[in-house]
């Protein structure tokens, strides 16, 4: 089995669906669609074991996802599958654009100007408007909130963990 740095969430099981072992699950991922292709996924069950099981299907139902898992027949069963994450492995994501970034590969990011002033560190990503916004806290336990904007973030190295800014002025007051 993948190791878990390896694995990323892209649903969370709320409650069995119907009768017959479906359950929902709130979508994590930006690509609904990825579940018609998947034939297994990794589940981290509320107790916190990883399992591997095969997905029947999945199809979209009111902005969630409903899932059938083969050996989940019956209510019950699915039941047991309450409050699961359905994880994929790195391998399995959906390439991305250049200048595209998932939000798990920004978070933990460090955030220094272009003069290499340390700023902070990432510890999340905000979807408001035209551009996200790294939440980034400083060591003094302030929060900015850093537009990811190729005029403002001007490089961005989320292997090596490192953005480099040039913010505006006010950014950082």
């Amino acid at each position: 089995m993948a190791d878990d740095e390896d694995l990323i969430t892209v649903a969370l099981i709320a409650r069995p669906q119907g009768l017959r072992g479906e359950v929902i699950a709130e979508l994590r991922t930006d690509f609904p669609d990825r579940f018609e292709d998947l034939d297994r996924v990794l589940l981290r069950l509320a107790s916190g074991r990883l399992v591997e099981r095969q997905l029947e299907y999945g199809r979209p139902h009111k902005g969630r996802i409903v899932l059938k898992l083969v050996g989940s027949d019956s209510v019950e069963e699915a039941e047991e599958l309450r409050g699961a994450a359905v994880l994929i492995t790195r391998s399995q994501l959906i390439p991305l654009p250049p200048d595209n970034y998932y939000d798990f590969d920004l978070v933990d990011c460090e955030v220094r100007t272009k003069a290499g002033e340390f700023v902070g560190q990432v510890t999340g990503v905000e979807h408001f408007g035209a551009a996200p916004l790294l939440v980034v806290l400083s060591p003094e336990t302030k929060e900015y909130l850093v537009p990811l904007a190729a005029s403002i973030c001007v490089e961005v190295d989320t292997e090596l963990k490192k953005i480099v800014i040039d913010p505006p002025a006010g950014l950082l007051d």
